[in-house]
């Protein structure tokens, strides 16, 4: 099932938000969609195997090293930002631990990563859609479905 902007609300209803990929460089996509919640003043954790912590702007946030650290991943939406054999682990990861709501970036994904998140997982936001050339990103979508819900 294609992804709408339905779809992308209820991905915004979690109170929690994490970013797989947060990256320290702010050149890679995976800073910026990160960056993208924390200047949003959203409740975000990143998510990066390597990395202590991730600065964005004078603001130091400690990463974690996998899901499997947050502390309530029920009520936690996730962005990938990843490519897709790490992307496939993730979400086994993400299913096992009950997370409700994927948000796969343009490149994250396949045919076999997008078969699973969309058997696996009541929302998945990916694919084809939203305003932006590649489909459905945060960074060019997120505002959007922030204010529908009244978050921004």
């Amino acid at each position: 099932m294609a992804a709408t902007d339905a779809t992308m609300r209820a991905f915004f209803t979690s109170p929690n938000f994490a970013v797989v990929g947060a990256s320290t460089n702010p050149d890679k996509w995976g800073y910026k969609v990160f960056k993208w919640y924390v200047t949003r003043k959203l409740a975000v954790t990143p998510v990066n195997p390597t990395a202590k912590a991730i600065k964005v702007g004078s603001e130091e946030l400690p990463t974690i090293s996998s899901l499997s650290a947050l502390e309530n991943p029920k009520e936690t939406s996730v962005s990938v930002i990843t490519a897709p054999p790490i992307t496939l682990k993730t979400l086994n990861e993400a299913k096992s631990l009950g997370i409700p709501a994927v948000w796969l970036q343009p490149g994250t994904f396949d045919d076999e990563v997008l078969k699973f998140a969309r058997e696996h997982f009541k929302t998945v936001v990916a694919g084809d859609g939203g305003w932006g050339g590649e489909g459905w990103c945060v960074l060019v979508d997120g505002d959007r479905g922030l204010q529908s819900l009244q978050k921004l």
